[in-house]
């Protein structure tokens, strides 16, 4: 029996003007945590699209125990003991839980003595042992579109664990979990490390790797880079071999000079009496107001509210001391404000377009001649800027976006807005799910933005980020502004006794 229960030597994979993968290659131990890590791009997730069968090799092997194998197709991959998480989630939101768990293999039962039906009672019965097993404490007949984003990360997770595998690939499977649900996936994959079960952890949360991670390989431009022993590691040999040079600073410097109050908040009070109430802020031209608070807090409702998506019962918004009436997004956006939403994939990007259509879609109507007709020269010349201007990552302008890695993706988002010259600009966990390397580009974006004049409210969950790149921080608990810390003197403590301060 070989040593490794799963084996990928010189895997190549390329698609039209990228080199995905360049003979890469991954030794799987049994009951080891293997984190896969490197920046966005890196080719981490095409290479586990090409174990699980979703991608077809162009060059290299695959072995499991030692014998090779082929694997056709993720049904494939499952019969061979391979199931995975993806990063992005795609339940059935109108299917239920214990539906979504066993999709495409549910349990059958013979009606009549030939007619195969699914065994509905077997299949809720399996459900909530196997809830009870992942510790998770759902109701197996719950529709999976009333849960929560983190939620339905855990459903996914459950449903990966009943395949009862041999080779477990989570791809960023804490991006939108709670602290707690955090601490669940680690006992749960505690729980298959004693099974013997290896897994592949693809996460860009450092802390992470170090604490749950027996071996770590690093990969690089779609190269492979190495493997070493996770106790060997320190946060900055990591983020060296990842992006090929040292960091010195994970923050650029801030030059930007805050003005004079630009927007203003007063008593802002949601129509949904369990978000946001009583809220009060100033905005100033040049500054990053940064927005802290626990999961929960009703900061992304908040913001919401402000751009017209969410209904509010009170409350005033000022613009350069005038009065404003935002009722939908189209009401902030005439305004000069734009909103990056948290959920990239979800009310972000548009998948199935061209980088060029979704850097374009929101100011086209700039680039018409006589009023009807898009000029196609001016809104490329337009994308090209933005490319440029962004360092955005693309074979071409023509290119799907859903083919970007997620920091690319992330910059075109930036990139549309930045098209309307807005002077609010709204950012909603800027750097959710994207690498070290992409995250400083995106820092150096938004201090660049601010150091021009553009006010930016930036909402993260991430203490160092918030306190590197924030002027102010504004805290939120259960629906309340409960305070306000100059950037220079914020502290994770400081923030974390106004972000626990309950009512």
């Amino acid at each position: 029996m070989s040593e490794y229960v799963l084996e990928m030597t010189d895997v190549s994979k390329s698609f039209p003007g990228v080199k995905a993968l360049d003979h890469v290659q991954l030794k799987l131990r049994p009951g080891k945590v293997h984190a896969l890590m490197g920046e966005n791009g890196a080719g981490k997730s095409t290479l586990m699209k090409c174990m699980f069968g979703i991608y077809k090799m162009d060059e290299g092997q695959i072995k499991i125990d030692g014998q090779p194998v082929t694997i056709s197709d993720p049904m494939d991959a499952l019969k061979k003991g391979i199931a995975m998480v993806h990063q992005e989630l795609q339940p059935i939101p109108a299917r239920t839980v214990g539906e979504n768990i066993f999709l495409g293999r549910y349990p059958l039962k013979k009606l009549f003595g030939f007619i195969s039906v699914v065994d509905h009672k077997k299949m809720y019965e399996d459900t909530a042992a196997l809830l009870k097993k992942v510790r998770m404490s759902f109701d197996a007949h719950q529709k999976v579109g009333e849960l929560s984003v983190s939620q339905m990360q855990s459903v996914e997770i459950a449903k990966a664990v009943s395949a009862n595998c041999r080779v477990l690939i989570l791809d960023e499977p804490t991006s939108s979990l709670t602290a707690n649900e955090v601490e669940a996936l680690f006992r749960i994959i505690e729980d298959l490390k004693a099974e013997n079960v290896a897994i592949v952890y693809i996460s860009h949360k450092m802390d992470e790797i170090l604490r749950i991670g027996d071996e770590v390989t690093i990969m690089r431009d779609g190269k492979y880079i190495g493997t070493w022993d996770a106790q060997e590691l320190t946060t900055e040999k990591i983020i060296t071999q990842m992006v090929g040079r040292e960091l010195k600073n994970l923050y650029p410097p801030k030059n930007n000079v805050p003005g004079e109050v630009v927007f203003e908040v007063k008593d802002f009070t949601s129509i949904n009496p369990r978000s946001f109430r009583h809220v009060n802020f100033q905005l100033r031209k040049g500054e990053i107001l940064g927005v802290g608070g626990l999961v929960g807090a009703q900061r992304t409702e908040l913001m919401e509210g402000l751009f017209g998506i969410r209904s509010h019962s009170s409350g005033q918004i000022f613009y350069k001391g005038k009065e404003m009436t935002i009722n939908r997004p189209k009401d902030a956006i005439d305004s000069g404000i734009a909103m990056l939403t948290e959920d990239r994939r979800g009310s972000g990007i548009m998948g199935v377009l061209s980088v060029a259509d979704n850097i374009s879609i929101s100011s086209l109507n700039q680039y018409l001649d006589y009023g009807f007709m898009i000029n196609g020269k001016k809104v490329e010349q337009l994308v090209q800027d933005n490319v440029k201007k962004m360092n955005i990552k693309t074979a071409s302008s023509k290119t799907q976006i859903k083919s970007l890695s997620g920091g690319n993706q992330q910059k075109v988002l930036v990139g549309r807005w930045l098209a309307n010259n807005p002077d609010v600009l709204i950012l909603d966990e800027p750097t959710r799910g994207i690498d070290v390397g992409a995250k400083y580009e995106i820092y150096c974006i938004i201090e660049e933005l601010a150091r021009s004049g553009k006010s930016i409210i930036m909402i993260s969950s991430e203490m160092g980020e918030l306190i590197g790149m924030s002027d102010r921080i504004m805290v939120m608990c259960d629906g309340r502004v409960t305070g306000f810390i100059d950037g220079k003197d914020a502290t994770q403590e400081n923030i974390m006794a106004l972000a626990t301060q309950f009512e």
